[in-house]
C-alpha cells in the first residue's frame, strides 16, 4: 500500500505544476456553475413584463408571481426595453386603465398571457378564483438540469482516463517506466497507483458536481456505485492510450474518441425509440446514463442500480481481457 500511494503522491504533485492536468481537475467544479447560472429553475417563466416603478407596487406583486417583471422609471425606459431584441412585454398605465405593449414580433401566446394578467389584476382575481387544479408531479429539478449533469458525470469518467494518460506520457518522457520495472514495485501496484489519482478526479469531481447542481436528496452510495463502474473503462483506455502516446496532445486527442459512443448513449436515451435502443446495449456509456437518471430522480432502488452496474461491470472486464496484453507489454 505505500508503494502504491508514493505513486499516487508523485502524481499529484506533478499535476499540481501542469497547468492541463489542473484544469482537467477543476473543469467539473467550473461547468457545475455554468449549469447553476444557465439552466432554468422548475418554476421559472420565459414571460417578461416592463412597468413603472412605483406606479403600483401590489400590480407588480402580483404580477410577479406569474411573470418575470422588471420596473423602469418612466415610459421611454419601458419603450427602449420593449424594443431590445429579447422578448419583453410593457404594461403601461394611461389615465385610469392599462395598455399593452408589445414589440410586435412576439409570440401572441405571450401577449395573451399578459393581457390575462392585466385582466386577472384589474379585476382582482388569484388561482382560488378559478376551477383550475393544480397537480404536483413532485419534481423539483429541471429536466434539463437533469439531463445536462447526468451527461457531465459521463464527461468526468472520460477526463479521469485523460488525466491518467497524462500521468503515464510524463513517466514516459522522464524514463521512469523503466526504472520502476527494476524496483520491488510489481505492475499490479504501479497500474493501482497510476490510477487512483483518475478514481479521486470521478468521484470527487461527480460529487461536487451533484452538490453544486443542488441535488441532494438521493441516494449517494447508489450514485458511488454507478460512478465507480462508469470509470474503469475510460480508466483502462486512459492507461493504453498514454502507453502508445509520445506526447499528452496525441494522448488527448486520442481519449477524445470516448466522446462518440458517450455523445451517441446520451442522445439514443433522450431522443430514439423503444426499438433503436438495442443498438446501444454495447455501450457503457448506455447504461451508466440510465443508472445515473434513474438515481438523479430520486426513482431509483437498488434492483434496478445493481442491475445496470452489472452490465457496465461485465463490458469492462471484457475491454480489460482485451487490452491485457497491450497494457503489459507496454509497461515492460
Amino acid at each position: 500500500m505505500k508503494k502504491i500511494f508514493n505513486i499516487f503522491r508523485r502524481d499529484l504533485k506533478v499535476n499540481k505544476r501542469d497547468f492541463l492536468s489542473l484544469y482537467l481537475i477543476l473543469f467539473p467544479i467550473i461547468i457545475a456553475i455554468g449549469i447553476n447560472i444557465f439552466t432554468p429553475g422548475i418554476e421559472d417563466t420565459t414571460v417578461n413584463l416592463a412597468l413603472l416603478e412605483g406606479e403600483n407596487e401590489e400590480k407588480i406583486e402580483f404580477l410577479k408571481d406569474y411573470a418575470n417583471v422588471e420596473t423602469f422609471e418612466s415610459k421611454d425606459d419601458i419603450e427602449k426595453r420593449v424594443l431590445d431584441r429579447d422578448n419583453v412585454i410593457g404594461i403601461i398605465k394611461e389615465s385610469d386603465n392599462y395598455y399593452i405593449m408589445p414589440e410586435g414580433n412576439e409570440a401572441e401566446e405571450l401577449i395573451n398571457f399578459a393581457k390575462s394578467l392585466n385582466a386577472f389584476d384589474d379585476l382582482d382575481l388569484n388561482i382560488e378564483d378559478t376551477n383550475v387544479e393544480l397537480i404536483d408531479l413532485e419534481k423539483t429539478v429541471p429536466p434539463l438540469k437533469q439531463t445536462l449533469v447526468n451527461g457531465v458525470l459521463l464527461l468526468i469518467a472520460v477526463l479521469g482516463g485523460m488525466l491518467i494518460s497524462f500521468n503515464i506520457v510524463e513517466e514516459k518522457s522522464d524514463n521512469t517506466i523503466n526504472a520502476i520495472n527494476i524496483t520491488p514495485t510489481t505492475r499490479n501496484q504501479f497500474i493501482l497507483g497510476k490510477s487512483i489519482i483518475g478514481i479521486a478526479v470521478v468521484v470527487l469531481g461527480s460529487l461536487a458536481v451533484v452538490l453544486i447542481t443542488g441535488f441532494r436528496d438521493i441516494n449517494y452510495i447508489q450514485l458511488l456505485v454507478m460512478i465507480l463502474v462508469g470509470s474503469i473503462i475510460s480508466m483502462l483506455l486512459g492507461f493504453i492510450q498514454g502507453i502508445n502516446s509520445s506526447d499528452v496532445m496525441s494522448a488527448a486527442s486520442s481519449i477524445k474518441v470516448l466522446m462518440l459512443p458517450l455523445i451517441a448513449s446520451v442522445l439514443a436515451i433522450e431522443l430514439l425509440a423503444d426499438k433503436w435502443q438495442k443498438f446501444f446495449y454495447w455501450s457503457p456509456f448506455y447504461w451508466s446514463y440510465k443508472g445515473n437518471k434513474l438515481v438523479l430522480s430520486g426513482v431509483s432502488d437498488w434492483p434496478q442500480i445493481l442491475f445496470y452496474a452489472s452490465i457496465v461491470l461485465v463490458i469492462s472486464i471484457l475491454v480489460y481481457l482485451g487490452l491485457f496484453k497491450k497494457i503489459r507489454s507496454g509497461l515492460e
